[in-house]
């Protein structure tokens, strides 16, 4: 007896139109993941026409949509109005930074929050979280005036110590280590002897890799578009980031070059897609190992 006739015996509905039924909504949801794709894709693809374009074609109606021929003519515009390598190796220089000194303190205290015991941990932790709900404006004049005091002006200390243990940080770790590393896992390595730091770097570091990775990239993202900060602290164009280097393009050539600023932002934005394209399998093996543990 067949498989379609035993799933007809059975009461059921045959296995082939079962099957010919399932394709439709997978053709479905991939013509919408392919529409959303294009959708998020499309504005990267806009700035390459616009950097590849002269000022006078970019507002040129109807628009073209191939890319043209002036994208190394605008890039030398680019680099004769700032100097690009110094304010590459600034902002790599702040990233790197930022991310290896957030990531291992935020994984430390998201740690100590989640799986060790002490007076006022809770309140200590609701303390950090009330800190997200201050804008980010509230505090510049005073920690202008901190780092001013400190002799850290026109340095980067202020773009990387700041944001060291910051909020956002101690929670996404701390989240992750509550569902991540049981109290019976903490509880044996006490048993063999493990320290603080010990137990956070031989248990708890190997489970919250997933968390900071993704953490990382965020880092990484915020630190290297960060502009206003940046912009307060430093005053020589030699320490300029990318973000504040590029909106000096705007009057370097009188009016705003607009060809020419977009061929600087996207210059600005090829580390971070390169950055994703070498990281996203890692980080999506991360994860289905971190789920597994």
């Amino acid at each position: 007896m067949s498989t379609d006739v035993r799933e007809e015996a059975r009461g059921g509905y045959p296995v082939r139109g079962r099957r010919r039924g399932g394709r439709r909504p997978q053709v479905g949801k991939h013509f919408m993941l392919l529409c959303v794709a294009l959708v998020s894709l499309f504005p990267f693809y806009w700035l390459l026409i616009m950097a590849t374009s002269s000022s006078g074609e970019v507002f040129r109606f109807p628009p073209r949509m191939t890319p043209g021929t002036k994208l190394f003519e605008n890039l030398g515009k680019v680099s004769d109005a700032i100097p690009l390598g110094a304010t590459f190796v600034n902002s790599l220089v702040v990233a790197v930074s930022a991310v290896v000194l957030s990531g291992f303190l935020c994984s430390l205290g998201g740690f100590v929050f989640a799986r060790m015991r002490f007076p006022g941990r809770d309140k200590l932790f609701a303390f950090v979280l009330a800190t997200l709900v201050f804008p980010t404006g509230v505090s510049l004049a005073p920690s202008l005036q901190i780092y001013s005091n400190l002799d850290w002006i026109n340095t980067f200390l202020p773009l990387i110590v700041p944001g060291a243990a910051s909020a956002f940080g101690l929670f996404w770790m701390r989240q992750y280590a509550v569902s991540a590393i049981p109290y019976e896992l903490i509880e044996a390595a006490r048993l063999d002897g493990c320290g603080l730091l010990r137990m956070y770097w031989h248990v708890a570091l190997p489970v919250m890799r997933p968390a900071l990775a993704s953490f990382g990239i965020f880092t990484f993202m915020w630190s290297w578009n960060d502009y206003l900060w940046p912009l307060l602290v430093l005053n020589d164009p030699q320490k300029y980031t990318v973000p504040v280097a590029l909106a000096q393009l705007k009057g370097a050539y009188g009016n705003v070059d607009y060809s020419v600023v977009t061929a600087g932002t996207l210059v600005g934005a090829i580390p971070l897609i390169v950055l994703f394209l070498f990281v996203r399998k890692r980080i999506f093996r991360n994860m289905v190992a971190g789920a597994v543990k």
